[in-house]
């Protein structure tokens, strides 16, 4: 089944249910009014929510309405934790190799991740709010998953049945503070503003055989001012898949029901397959060229980032934004 929220006024919008296709919806308003309630008593709201969707898919109910994506919320618009890892290594060594550092050997086998506002999201066709254009502004394509309750200490493998929902994000960054953020030694903090998420979250079974081992194999689509920059390949170069991410976090506690985990920036070797990210590009010229050429987003510029099927349907919806100054 596919899930939204729908802005309503309130902090956590109202929950809906989407038809396959994307086009229409339904209020699950006699099941749950919101997505968290869903997710702290998921095996027994969920199947009736399941019911919901196939009657929806089926032209069946009574009082469904035209599905609009500008009018949705992040599918969970405030979050118990936002947990991004680094699961692409290729983006690391790239990032790395620019800069003339060495990938140390601990990143092949230990996840990196940081720990990111969950107070805050933003919709997909919400802007992206920043006080000035120096900060070095770029998007990061995404995929990440919503999970139930992880206990510690639960290894990959069975971390994996936790997951209740995939979607898209826009991990957004703010290049150009973040040397001086991790020359302190605690990581990133205001160089990570808001993150944007996918119209809908979906049930790993919709995705059906590219759902496979906690990785999604399907490609990833990113368009920056209206020009496809980026189709990389989500699924066999995710170095750690989602199991082992959430593992990551368990080592040390439990991981509550309504927690959002991110895969990091997707990154193939093939550079053919463009880019998800503006700091790998401008990795890849300073490889190439000695240095970075391609600026990062003004005011204005728009990027797009959206996956589809293979039967060329988008899945979750397109993450649709326009970059905006701050307004006081």
């Amino acid at each position: 089944m596919k899930l939204a929220s729908y802005k309503d006024g309130s902090r956590d919008g109202q929950l809906i249910v989407v038809s396959r296709d994307l086009s229409t919806a339904h209020y699950a308003t006699g099941i749950a009014t919101r997505l968290q309630q869903v997710l702290d008593d998921w095996n027994f709201l969920s199947p009736q929510l399941e019911e919901l969707s196939q009657s929806l898919n089926h032209g069946k109910t009574r009082h469904h309405f035209a599905f609009d994506p500008k009018q949705c919320a992040a599918p969970l618009p405030r979050a118990c934790q936002w947990a991004d890892g680094s699961a692409f290594i290729n983006h690391v060594e790239l990032v790395r190799k620019a800069r003339g550092a060495e990938v140390p050997e601990s990143f092949y086998a230990d996840p990196l991740m940081y720990q990111g506002a969950s107070d805050d999201f933003l919709g997909p066709c919400d802007d992206i709010v920043v006080p000035s254009e120096e900060f070095g502004i770029d998007f990061e394509a995404e995929v990440a998953v919503i999970t139930g309750d992880v206990g510690m200490g639960t290894p990959a493998d069975e971390a994996l049945e936790g997951i209740r929902l995939v979607l898209l994000a826009n991990d957004v960054s703010l290049r150009n503070l973040i040397p001086a953020e991790l020359a302190k030694g605690f990581g990133f903090f205001q160089s990570k503003p808001a993150t944007a998420f996918s119209p809908v979250a979906v049930t790993p079974d919709e995705l059906g055989g590219a759902w496979q081992g906690g990785r999604v194999h399907l490609k990833l689509e990113s368009a920056w001012n209206g020009k496809r920059v980026g189709l990389c390949d989500a699924g066999p170069e995710m170095t750690f898949h989602f199991g082992q991410l959430i593992a990551h976090i368990c080592k040390t506690r439990n991981v509550r029901a309504g927690s959002i985990v991110g895969s990091g920036t997707v990154s193939n070797k093939d550079w053919s397959h463009g880019y998800s990210c503006i700091a790998e590009k401008r990795a890849i010229e300073t490889i190439e060229d000695g240095a970075p050429k391609t600026e990062f987003m003004r005011f204005g510029d728009t990027v797009r980032i959206e996956m589809k099927g293979a039967d060329g349907a988008s899945l979750f919806g397109a993450i649709d934004q326009k970059v905006s100054p701050l307004v006081r």
